[in-house]
């Protein structure tokens, strides 16, 4: 990847965290751990893999996003509303009496939202609903969809991803976020899905494993999930729960915590040090 390119998608992702931290702050609610662990890529799906456009939420023809771990839809406003879909100072109104933002991401009420989301292992049914329909319709259109690496403990998923491979939905990628943490503890703790990857490729899927904040592994990724023909692709990456936010990496208090006034200026302070170092860079 392009140093340039790197450079303009760690800014975005930054600028994402900030809107996590932002809204959760705001709210005195949220979930900021797991949005900031897919912060980077929805960087990059939002800034170069998906074909949307902001100006027409509904056009017909472009590629379909669901959240399927709904509960981070932090992550989501920000990067939405960073691409256009709305102003960015509506992420102040999260989860507020009557804002469009509200917990779990709404298709009626936000643009730029394809899937009402929030049941876990939903999305993912959703998602290849949407894959089959522009498979019946020799529409060009693709589908993704990030998961929880806890969301997948629930067997409509499983359901869902026989069903994709037996379809041959090579016009669907889903990223499983494994951050190893859901809400109870480590995935051991609570009920291990592990192996993932093992697990997705025995189900027919083409299976990436990567970093998910390396750039250059995601940008990878997602050209070999488009080159895959006869399957559908699944991404796993491997992410750090509460990434760019030094208290809240790894700590499991921070699946659904919203931060304080205290927490909220170290936080907003690390992010933005965090940006004026990628700004300084040559």
């Amino acid at each position: 990847m392009e140093k340039s390119k790197r450079k303009t998608l760690e800014k975005i992702a930054l600028h994402i965290r900030m809107a996590v931290i932002e809204g959760t702050y705001n709210a005195k609610s949220g979930h900021p751990g797991g949005s900031l662990s897919i912060s980077d890529l929805l960087s990059y799906l939002y800034f170069e893999e998906l074909n949307v456009d902001p100006a027409r939420p509904d056009w017909a023809d472009r590629d379909r996003f669901v959240l399927s771990k709904g509960h981070c839809a932090p992550a989501l406003y920000g990067a939405l509303a960073h691409k256009g879909f709305f102003p960015v100072e509506e992420i102040k109104t999260l989860r507020h009496i009557g804002a469009k933002l509200q917990g779990h991401p709404c298709m009626t009420e936000t643009p730029g939202v394809d899937m009402s989301t929030g049941s876990l292992g939903q999305g993912i049914s959703a998602a290849v609903g949407m894959a089959l329909a522009a498979k019946l319709d020799n529409k060009t259109y693709r589908t993704y969809a990030v998961l929880g690496d806890g969301e997948i403990e629930e067997g409509q998923v499983w359901e869902a991803a026989m069903f994709a491979a037996h379809k041959k939905l090579d016009n669907l990628c889903i990223v499983v976020d494994n951050n190893n943490l859901q809400i109870d503890g480590t995935l051991d703790e609570v009920t291990s899905p592990y192996p993932i990857p093992e697990k997705f490729a025995a189900f027919g899927w083409n299976v990436i494993v990567i970093d998910a904040h390396d750039f250059d592994q995601i940008e990878a990724a997602f050209k070999a999930a488009r080159e895959c023909k006869g399957k559908p692709t699944a991404i796993v990456q491997k992410s750090i729960k509460g990434k760019g936010v030094s208290f809240m990496e790894n700590q499991v208090g921070w699946h659904g915590s919203a931060p304080n006034a205290e927490q909220y200026e170290i936080a907003m302070n690390e992010l933005k040090a965090a940006l004026a170092a990628v700004e300084q860079e040559g």
